[in-house]
């Protein structure tokens, strides 16, 4: 039996640094140090997609976006600030989820934590 979705993304998310999960806004999220949020679930939350947004490294979000609209996004609420909406309702190839978990987790983590990373696989 394979992990869900939310299950990967939790894996993924719970793997780094002094990373959190607790509910916003009525879904999984996750946070460094239990008040920045790095990762948020979108389980059909605000349309028929299931999806996930997060932090993204300055210009990532235009470029994924331009290059596979059919896999990334611009999220409501905080696309503005250059975050990245990724479907997961689509063949997802989680190796290049977990980099950008990992980005998003560089984004807004101090330097002390993004130090203890692991490895990347």
């Amino acid at each position: 039996m394979t992990a869900g979705p939310l299950d990967e993304l939790r894996r993924l998310c719970l793997a780094l640094p002094e990373t959190t999960e607790r509910l916003s806004h009525g879904e999984p999220t996750w946070f460094v140090r239990g008040k920045k949020t790095f990762v948020m679930y979108a389980d059909h939350h605000h349309d028929d997609r299931l999806a996930f947004w997060c932090a993204a490294p300055p210009g990532v979000q235009q470029e994924l976006v331009a290059e596979d609209p059919a896999r990334f996004f611009r999220p409501p609420y905080v696309g503005h600030r250059g975050w990245l909406g990724v479907f997961l309702d689509v063949d997802v190839d989680w190796a290049e989820i977990g980099e950008i978990v990992a980005d998003a987790y560089r984004q807004v983590a101090p330097k002390s934590l993004i130090e203890r990373m692991p490895p990347a696989a």
